[in-house]
């Protein structure tokens, strides 16, 4: 009975009725947005590099070493190292933006990976060809692989807006816990916010309304299976196509 369409779109107070999520909501699309237009494409040109440009020698190697090892590091350190990098050295303090390029190295591992797995598995006959006919590299690369790949990329895509979503250790240190309403569009990125997971924390940490904590996590884990699921058509339906 705590979830309702009130719940959905009312801000939320410690102290006061107004005990919704919408602030968060936004926080969370904000971190989404901004932590994939900075990604994807560093993700992606990291991928075609590798795949299309780079000798396969040492250097691909330690590369993709190291996204590896990355994959495997806890989020609290990145948290940590983003606290220290983006918050402190840099000046951005706890902010959208800091929160953002500490997601943003998280991702980054699987985006490439995921990327380059992709590329790798659409024929050599297809780029043989097209080369054959006298088309450039760059023309290979946007008019047949890139499409070719799409499903695989679009996937790991939204399963890293997934990630987004759920993540909560690395954003303590460099999102911050701020639960009010944007005050602009722009310049929200580099204020404090608070996403869902964050929230959802936060009401745990001090026992306030389980009700409340309770409809928050349902809210979700309904947004992560959609993701999920919008991950998994989108495959289908290009490889179709």
């Amino acid at each position: 009975p705590h979830l309702s369409w009130k719940f959905l779109t009312d801000e939320y107070s410690v102290r006061g009725d107004n005990q919704g999520i919408l602030p968060m909501i936004i926080n969370t699309v904000y971190m989404v947005l901004i932590t994939l237009i900075i990604a994807t494409p560093i993700g992606i040109s990291t991928a075609l590099f590798l795949t299309q440009y780079a000798k396969q020698g040492r250097l691909v190697r330690a590369i993709r070493f190291t996204t590896e090892v990355l994959a495997g590091i806890p989020s609290i350190i990145f948290g940590l190292v983003g606290s220290v990098l983006f918050s402190e050295t840099l000046g951005f303090g706890y902010s959208i933006l800091s929160g953002s390029l500490t997601m943003t190295m998280m991702i980054l591992p699987t985006l490439v990976r995921t990327t380059e797995e992709a590329i790798l598995s659409v024929p050599m006959s297809y780029q043989e060809g097209a080369l054959a006919l006298g088309a450039g590299r760059l023309r290979v690369i946007f008019n047949i692989i890139l499409p070719s790949a799409m499903p695989g990329i679009l996937t790991a895509v939204i399963l890293a807006m997934g990630r987004i979503v759920g993540e909560s250790a690395a954003l303590i240190f460099t999102l911050g816990m701020a639960y009010a309403m944007p005050s602009n569009v722009f310049g929200h990125i580099m204020e404090s916010g608070r996403t869902l997971t964050l929230h959802l924390y936060a009401l745990f940490s001090v026992g306030k309304d389980i009700n409340q904590s309770f409809a928050t996590a349902t809210v979700l884990l309904i947004i992560v299976f959609v993701l999920n699921r919008l991950a998994s058509l989108t495959s289908k339906m290009l490889k179709k196509g």
